[in-house]
């Protein structure tokens, strides 16, 4: 038996799964006292049912999606060592941001020291600014790691109330932009991840469950509970990853289709082609910036079912954040949610107030044509970033291959609506883009299913220096001797996987090597008096993602 448990910003819900049917489902309403809401969620699929006979217990979360989509992030300060190279007015990342003189070259030896006085000297100007979160990342710190740790340990000498994070344990790629993005996120999200994974804890332990925990990723996969908190910017779109595996879950095997999650927070976007789920070749992108997180090709709107309306003179606005339940459920203000409501298109809240809310916007004419002027508003935004995915989305490898395959070139012509606001909007979100909506059952829960379906993946990372003669396996800190001069990537890799499907078979997974997916392969030669001295290869394999299964008619 599986569950699986979707925080999101405005539900969290739940499904309990045996042999592809759905048990037992519920959505309750995410509230301040987020334990509240998850314990009310566990507690109704679970009514009734032995906890011990539960194989494992899957989460997904929007938690940080929203955090970044609203901008509610902690503040970082970032300390930046880039050596030599270009103009330092290319490192700006929107915070407060230092330079700080030191080079470790590409081989990882240093060649320039720190200056500690000016190391003191930036210290100094973070605390004037009030921040207690501090980024530290040098440029081939995965090589040569002591410029970071040396940084690291003078701040927590003077501020040993700061939070410090290193370039180094957020990503071990040599894009140097794009893994000081990935760690000030990594540093803006952390404490309220930790939180976040606090509450699960208790939630558990308050029922005694005692099943594996996971917690899903951005590319579909899972993380054992105590690893995503090393690295909560992995969960930076496991929501939309979870509605990605709940549509494929709940459509036909093949289908092609965008997949949009209407939330009450954010509307998330995905693409799948021929029954997979289009992987981003770059890594995720967020507020228009690359970073190392290996993701499938979504972006979440800031748009959803309870979006702030705001009437600014003869304009109504729809704000890209959350100010609390639609006013027909009690909350604040106007929402999206409020339309859907006066025009019949969902059966949730107060039709009185719902009404009322459209009066606050201060139409004239009747609170349908106001509710007809909101949820066209709200079609036309995620209809235009639907049109700009497909932009972004054509120039991936893997969307241009399937072109291939179907050989013309081709858009999806289906749109499939998951999330609580789907019934109401999908419609003609399609309807605006030329294409069929699709609604399957369970829509309203497909995240918790996404995650209750998806597969148990590991990953291991190799880096080996074969000037140096060694290599060592990251995840499980062994380190081996190169025997031969013939070392290349091809042998590294077959060293990586076969210790891969070993670990697998540790944790019950029957996997063949050509099904293991290489998330990353690096290679640099070392070029010393004109002639290559060495190699540094980097290597990350992957069990396959994917679903358990799809799921089949069964009551609930």
């Amino acid at each position: 038996m599986y569950i699986g448990v979707d925080v999101g910003g405005t539900y969290t819900d739940a499904v309990l799964l045996e042999q592809n049917q759905i048990r037992a489902s519920a959505k309750v309403p995410s509230r301040k006292n987020l334990l509240s809401s998850i314990i009310e969620a566990l507690d109704t699929v679970l009514q009734g049912v032995d906890t011990s006979r539960l194989n494992r217990i899957v989460f997904s979360t929007t938690m940080i999606t929203n955090l970044i989509a609203e901008r509610k992030y902690a503040p970082v300060a970032l300390l930046l060592i880039p050596g030599p190279g270009l103009s330092h007015t290319y490192y700006q990342f929107n915070t407060m941001t230092r330079i700080l003189t030191g080079t470790i070259d590409y081989r990882g030896r240093e060649t320039v020291s720190l200056k500690e006085q000016e190391i003191e000297a930036a210290m100094a100007e973070v605390a004037a600014q009030g921040f207690k979160k501090v980024g530290v990342i040098g440029k081939f710190s995965p090589r040569n790691t002591s410029h970071e740790r040396r940084l690291e340990l003078l701040i927590k000498e003077n501020h040993p109330d700061w939070e410090v994070e290193l370039g180094h344990l957020v990503g071990g790629q040599l894009n140097f932009p794009r893994r000081v993005v990935t760690t000030y996120l990594t540093a803006a999200t952390r404490e309220a991840f930790h939180h976040f994974l606090n509450l699960v804890r208790q939630a558990l332990a308050q029922r005694q469950i005692t099943a594996e925990v996971l917690i899903l990723k951005a590319d579909g996969g899972t993380l054992p509970m105590e690893n995503s908190e090393k690295m909560p910017v992995e969960t930076i779109f496991s929501g939309p990853a979870a509605s990605t595996l709940g549509a494929l879950a709940l459509t036909s095997p093949g289908e092609t289709a965008v997949v949009a999650d209407i939330g009450g927070t954010t509307t998330d976007l995905a693409l799948i082609l021929s029954g997979q789920p289009l992987l981003s070749a770059k890594g995720a992108r967020i507020e228009g910036q690359l970073t190392q997180v290996h993701t499938l090709a979504v972006k979440s709107v800031p748009v959803g079912g309870d979006s702030l309306l705001e009437r600014v003179g003869n304009e109504i606005i729809v704000h890209g954040k959350r100010m609390g339940p639609a006013y027909c459920m009690g909350g604040p203000v106007p929402t999206p949610t409020d339309a859907l409501r006066v025009l019949g298109l969902t059966t949730l809240g107060d039709q009185a107030r719902a009404s009322e809310a459209m009066a606050i916007l201060g139409e004239q004419g009747g609170s349908c044509i106001v509710a007809n002027r909101i949820v066209s508003l709200v079609v036309e935004s995620i209809s235009s970033q639907i049109n700009q995915m497909f932009q972004e989305w054509e120039q991936e490898p893997a969307y241009r291959v399937w072109e291939i395959m179907q050989k013309k070139k081709v858009r999806p012509s289906t749109v499939v609506g998951v999330g609580g606001g789907a019934n109401g909007l999908v419609g003609r979100i399609a309807e605006e883009l030329g294409c069929r909506s699709l609604i399957p059952p369970y829509a309203a829960i497909a995240n918790a299913i996404g995650a209750a379906v998806a597969k148990t993946t590991l990953q291991l990372s190799l880096r080996a220096d074969t000037e140096q003669g060694s290599y060592v396996l990251q995840e499980e800190g062994f380190e081996g001797k190169i025997e031969s001069n013939q070392f290349n990537e091809k042998i590294a890799l077959d060293i990586v996987k076969e210790r891969l499907i070993q670990m697998a078979a540790r944790y019950g997974l029957d996997v063949k090597p050509e099904q293991l997916e290489v998330t990353r392969l690096e290679v640099f030669n070392m070029v010393r008096d004109w002639h290559t001295n060495g190699r540094l290869i980097d290597i990350t394999v992957q069990t396959p993602r994917g679903i358990t299964g799809r799921i089949e008619a069964g009551g609930q």
